[in-house]
């Protein structure tokens, strides 16, 4: 159900070269730390999922780290406590990699997948790295259901699917029927979102029991 921009590969590879200033921060990243993952962080799940969670990049000291989106960093812990807590994932979350978590039903992936500095993807590699994100879409044979966090993340799906980057309302909850996709935005799960109370686990957790419900719909 993908829009016809879908790249032939889901994952870029690893030393992806397409951004320059994403490779030069990549570069500049592995002369300090060596034993980070340095490289565009692959999609991690079940190859096989009802849910896709999008989100925007990887933190530096996070995925960037790890190798694993949302891994590593403040935002991972609310994430995957939240997904285990709906049934979207099992064991224990240890903010690493080899920690034995497995997603159920779901897959996690992020819009731009090199780290930014500050961050912050600039557009023009946003729309260099869209082809993976609707490739990967289209690459999950029973997706129903895509959770953005953060509306870039959302204009980001909404272009991928070859649609108005303006299409459906944004703002925390809301719900756009897109491409025969069911779509539920969510505030991002970052630290600045949580210490200002903007999102609460409450308010995340609620995001997903409605996922739950939405593939449970006919």
């Amino acid at each position: 159900m993908a829009g016809s921009t879908a790249s032939p590969r889901p994952e870029p590879p690893r030393d992806c070269p397409i951004c320059p200033r994403l490779v030069a921060y990549r570069a500049e990243n592995r002369a300090v730390h060596p034993q980070w993952f340095n490289g565009a962080a692959p999609s991690f799940g079940d190859a096989d999922a009802r849910l896709l969670v999008v989100g925007l990049a990887p933190g530096r000291a996070g995925a960037n780290r790890t190798g694993r989106p949302f891994t590593g960093d403040f935002a991972g812990v609310l994430l995957y406590e939240t997904l285990i807590g709906c049934g979207f994932a099992t064991g224990r979350y240890g903010a690493r990699a080899d920690d034995g978590l497995i997603l159920v039903d779901c897959m996690i992936t992020n819009a731009v997948r090199c780290a930014p500095p500050r961050n912050k993807p600039a557009p023009a590699e946003e729309a260099a790295c869209r082809p993976f994100l609707a490739a990967r879409i289209a690459a999950l044979p029973r997706l129903k259901v895509i959770v953005t966090l953060g509306d870039v993340a959302r204009r980001n799906v909404m272009r991928a699917l070859d649609l108005r980057a303006s299409a459906g309302a944004g703002g925390h909850g809301a719900e756009t029927l897109a491409a025969g996709y069911h779509l539920i935005n969510s505030y991002h799960c970052s630290r600045l979102n949580t210490n200002t109370g903007r999102l609460t686990p409450a308010m995340f957790q609620a995001v997903f029991e409605r996922a739950r419900e939405a593939l449970a719909e006919p």
